[in-house]
């Protein structure tokens, strides 16, 4: 549920303020707003200092720390890997130019410039040309050397002669020195490389710093949002005022507590006004508590007066995820490696993503059982029976079966979406819009299958629920007292929601098609696997089933959570508007 919350205004002495902000940060139920926006900023030291220490974990977390540990602090650590990273790129970039001048220089061959600089000195001075091979003849000069072939059926000749005896034939391109030579390039890439190597030595040695960067940043966001907090309170001479919004269940008891603590503070409650926006606060039913790790990786908040979908998805989402797996193999290995990784998987990802991972496999394991599929191998033999109670393939019938699975597990989501909305309007006449939705998207459903699966329409119900949820959606869209104007509003409304409801009907067929293509996937490199000799067949299929495997996976994240957050989300009309409940305190701090 989103729990409610009130406005609280608490008022103290001036001379009290910083008591106050103890107490609040120590009570850790306050959401503080600025009074005075303005001011609501920690001072420019604290921000740089927390964006260099952000920059330096993101950039230690994914290296190797090396054996040997620096002895510096984390500040200096962060100072020093911003400094690294800095000076590692402008390195790489002179790197990669000095490897485009190598490949430019190559007609050059290793000649070093100083050698010219020596001839020069002893009164011979070469000069270069391009010219086509056959010209090489027409060159008149005391020395002529073709000195290598070039693109073009061209190539460069040397030659030495005075200016008066020298004749150069048409079509000749003189190519004047370089001014570096392929070994200094590559003396100075090679100090460049050098260079970076020991940046890297050195990163892997500040590695060991991160859990000490991470500490040291909690600390100074504690200071920042300090500093925000009496910053941006009401302040005069004599009171100091902060406002902020707190649980409604814990507000009644904020002033008793203030007063146990010793603080002579006065606090006003206030109900939300309709334009305002509180923070949201989701308790979730501890059923549905894996999907709060999914909301976090998603970064998705419901507004204050939207919904708490977490039940709807922690329903929907690993029945979507079954099917789209279709394997009680690959059911049993999520299960299997959720449960005897679920300790490192809650350290990595958190626990109720680790929990999601191992309801989502084993109610594939249920489903995979089902089809009678584990691996892509049958196990219709194993287990005893003809044929399975749902059959994964190609074939026209059982493809039939699945979207026909599919479409009404689609009307189901979609049609308690728009009933969920009519609770909510009740007893405004609304609501009767909302059931009008419910009522047409039974009828899409219909349309849907006669489009798909050659089902038939006429004469069934579903002409009736078209009508009469249509007529009640047109009539209900923003009810009026002044019939045509409400007649109106529904009329301009209905054709893009009548479009966008049948698109999502048929949005859900994604649920079959995944689930064909991965078994298919996995019965192909079996197949594969069975016409080569065993020991080839053995890495085929270990390769074959982690690709499908991790195929499987993207599936869940892109289809399975789009059906929830995008269609059934849509028809709820979530707008996922909100921002997240983060009360004053230390611990909260310590969470970030």
């Amino acid at each position: 549920m989103i729990v409610p919350m009130v406005k609280a205004f608490v008022v103290t002495t001036h001379p009290q303020r910083r008591r106050l902000l103890e107490a609040l940060e120590d009570l850790g139920v306050v959401h503080l707003v600025p009074v005075d926006p303005t001011r609501a900023v920690p001072d420019d030291e604290t921000t740089a200092a927390i964006a260099r220490l952000d920059r330096a974990i993101q950039v230690l977390g994914g290296i190797q720390p090396a054996p040997e540990r620096p002895s510096v602090a984390a500040s200096e650590a962060a100072h020093e890997v911003v400094r690294i990273q800095r000076q590692s790129a402008e390195r790489s970039r002179r790197l990669s130019a000095l490897y485009r001048r190598l490949g430019q220089l190559e007609v050059w061959g290793d000649v070093r410039l100083e050698q010219f600089e020596t001839l020069k000195k002893a009164g011979v001075q070469p000069r270069f040309f391009m010219m086509p091979r056959q010209a090489v003849g027409a060159v008149k000069a005391e020395c002529i050397e073709t000195i290598r072939s070039l693109p073009g059926k061209r190539v460069l000749v040397a030659v030495v002669a005075r200016s008066e005896g020298l004749e150069i034939p048409e079509g000749a391109e003189e190519i004047p020195l370089p001014d570096r030579d392929r070994p200094a390039i590559r003396a100075e890439a090679a100090e460049i490389d050098a260079a970076l190597r020991a940046d890297a030595a050195r990163l892997a040695r500040l590695a060991h710093l991160v859990p000490a960067c991470k500490a040291l940043r909690a600390e100074l966001r504690e200071k920042a949002d300090w500093t925000v907090a009496y910053r941006s309170a009401l302040a005069s001479d004599r009171l100091y005022a902060l406002m902020g919004w707190v649980p409604q269940d814990k507000a009644g008891t904020l002033a008793a507590r203030l007063r146990e603590v010793g603080l002579d503070a006065a606090v006003r409650l206030m109900d939300p006004g309709p334009d305002e926006q509180p923070p949201t606060l989701v308790r979730y039913p501890w059923w549905a508590r894996p999907m709060a790790g999914l909301f976090q990786i998603l970064g998705t908040v419901p507004g204050y007066r939207e919904f708490d979908v977490s039940a709807a998805f922690m329903i929907a989402l690993p029945i979507f995820s079954a099917i789209m797996i279709s394997d009680a193999g690959y059911g049993l290995l999520y299960l299997l490696l959720g449960a005897i990784f679920y300790r490192k998987m809650a350290a990595a990802i958190g626990p109720q993503l680790g929990q999601l991972i191992l309801i989502i496999g084993g109610l594939s394991l249920v489903w995979g059982l089902l089809t009678a599929s584990s691996f892509g191998f049958d196990l219709c033999g194993l287990m005893g029976i003809e044929r399975p109670l749902v059959q994964v393939d190609t074939q026209q019938a059982n493809m039939a079966l699945l979207m026909r699975i599919s479409f009404w597990l689609a009307a189901i989501h979609l049609s308690c979406a728009h009933l969920w909305l009519a609770k909510k309007a009740f007893p405004h006449p609304r609501f009767l819009g909302e059931l009008g939705w419910a009522t047409l998207l039974w009828g899409t459903f219909g349309i849907v299958k006669m489009l798909l699966l050659k089902d038939p329409f006429l004469g069934t119900v579903y002409p009736w629920l078209l009508i009469v949820g249509g007529a009640m959606a047109v009539l209900f869209a923003r009810p009026s007292w002044n019939l045509a104007k409400a007649v109106g509003i529904g009329v301009a409304k209905f054709p893009l929601a009548a479009i966008g409801t049948l698109s999502d009907t048929i949005s859900y067929v994604r649920l079959m098609a995944l689930g064909v293509a991965g078994t298919m996937l996995a019965v192909s490199f079996n197949n594969i696997a069975a016409d080569v000799p065993w020991p080839a067949s053995i890495p085929i299929l270990i390769v074959g089933h982690a690709l499908t495997v991790a195929l499987s996976i993207v599936a869940l994240l892109a289809h399975g959570v789009r059906l929830n957050v995008l269609e059934f989300s849509n028809n709820l009309g979530m707008q996922w508007s909100g921002y997240a409940y983060e009360p004053f305190s230390k611990q909260h701090m310590k969470e970030a």
